[in-house]
């Protein structure tokens, strides 16, 4: 056999085994891309599209647009298809044949996938009325969610293509339901009449807006490293706190104080990636 020869037939073997595309990539490719479509439709569906009850009108309303003082007003909630439009195209991006060994993606799409699955999971059971639950859930949707963006953080983009259905997706993704899981904290007590933990509906209202400042905070100091996804994050959150601001101000339930804490925690939530972003040195902001 000529040198040449066996070059060609050794060449699939000299590949680093970081950089060879193995059948459990093809199966993970698959598996993601199916699991998301159905995840995906599902929730769709789940939340009143095709037929089925919107989450404002289960568990008796309890969160819907006026159902607490930081419940967000109903504009909000289109974020949603945004953040389905991304979930698609991350599972799109995700099953192409030259992205079957992509470090990024290896390391994330389990995890995308185990977030859309907790999200239709969270609508069920909201469906069902069981809101104590619904916060379990949601919680632990947030945390999946977390460990993807410390997976991103750890693992440039290759490109604007992959940022793009990566780190805007996620990044939107995490911050409303970060806004969302604030609400959720918040409904639950209430429709089980258990009140605002002898604070008062304003304070309590103020405690969970300030909360979701902080946490905008700590998302921008911690994914500094990745503007795009630290952007996004803060984007995300202030729409959602904004929109609270916006119901508290107008409509049936208005609450003056709650909606000025929510509006500086939106301003809060927008400027913190950057004011983070600037904030790191000169040489290291490119990276």
């Amino acid at each position: 056999m000529t040198s040449a020869a066996m070059n060609s037939g050794d060449a699939a073997s000299d590949l680093p085994p970081e950089t060879a595309v193995t059948t459990r990539d093809r199966v993970r490719q698959g598996i993601v891309l199916v699991g998301a479509l159905l995840a995906v439709a599902g929730a769709a569906w789940g939340s009143g599209a095709f037929g089925g009850t919107a989450i404002q009108d289960a568990a008796d309303g309890a969160l819907s647009a006026t159902a607490t003082p930081v419940a967000p007003d109903g504009p909000a909630f289109s974020i949603w298809s945004v953040v389905y439009l991304g979930l698609v195209a991350f599972a799109v991006y995700q099953v192409l044949p030259a992205q079957g060994a992509n470090p990024r993606l290896r390391a994330v799409s389990w995890w995308v996938l185990a977030s859309m699955l907790l999200n239709a999971a969270w609508i069920g059971v909201v469906q069902a009325g069981w809101l104590w639950a619904s916060v379990v859930v949601i919680g632990a949707l947030v945390a999946v969610l977390a460990v993807v963006l410390v997976r991103l953080v750890r693992i440039p983009a290759s490109g604007v293509v992959e940022a793009a259905v990566t780190d805007v997706t996620t990044g939107l993704y995490l911050g409303w339901v970060s806004v969302a899981t604030l609400a959720d904290v918040a409904a639950a007590p209430t429709a089980s009449d258990v009140g605002e933990l002898g604070l008062g509906a304003s304070a309590w209202g103020v405690v969970v807006v300030a909360a979701g400042a902080v946490l905008s905070v700590a998302y921008a100091v911690f994914a500094a490293p990745r503007p795009v996804v630290a952007i996004s994050i803060g984007l995300a959150m202030a729409w959602g706190l904004g929109w609270i601001s916006a119901g508290r101000f107008g409509g049936p339930l208005v609450d003056e104080t709650v909606a000025v804490a929510a509006a500086i925690a939106a301003a809060v939530a927008l400027v913190a990636p950057f004011v983070a972003w600037l904030g790191r040195p000169r040489e290291v902001r490119g990276h």
